[in-house]
């Protein structure tokens, strides 16, 4: 069984835009910025032996605001630029009731399923409550990346910090 750090995509990996105090994934790929020590946090997991999968609720797919194309170019940038092992996408909105919707895990568990990781070693690290409880319910440690959203707050999570890379430097000590 191999370890994993399961990562958010907007607001841990890219830049998120914050409107009214609520994060928004990127309109377009010529928007898709990745955020400060990204890349520097992914390849150091990486080289310890860490599996490292992106798990991402897109919901602006099913509700029309976005592409589904424009969210697979960001993706394909985002293998192109760092060395993740997975990519995992919830298109649904809340009221679609999915199991694979941030807070469930469903993302985690098909992972851990599909790459035989061992859960109960393995991080997610995100910056909202979405990703904390997810983790907490794949049975992985937690990791949040502080924000400024003004919306429900992560509970209880297993540590906080200002970015990826600390995150990253947090997992590796």
């Amino acid at each position: 069984m191999k370890r994993a750090v399961f990562l958010d995509r907007d607001g841990v990996i890219n830049r998120a835009t914050v409107t009214k105090g609520r994060p928004y994934p990127p309109a377009s790929i010529d928007r898709f910025e990745f955020l400060p020590g990204v890349v520097q946090a992914v390849e150091a997991l990486n080289q310890a032996g860490f599996k490292v999968i992106v798990v991402t609720n897109q919901p602006d797919v099913a509700t029309g605001k976005q592409r589904r194309e424009v969210v697979e170019s960001m993706h394909q940038l985002l293998e192109k630029t760092l060395p993740v092992d997975a990519i995992k996408v919830c298109y649904h909105q809340d009221s679609d009731s999915c199991s694979c919707r941030k807070p469930k895990p469903g993302m985690l568990l098909d992972a851990a399923e599909e790459l035989s990781l061992d859960l109960p070693n393995s991080y997610m690290v995100g910056d909202r409550w979405r990703d904390v409880e997810a983790g907490k319910a794949a049975g992985c440690k937690t990791i949040l990346v502080k924000s400024d959203y003004q919306e429900k707050q992560a509970q209880d999570p297993g540590a906080t910090v200002s970015s990826l890379l600390e995150a990253s430097q947090l997992i590796l000590s």
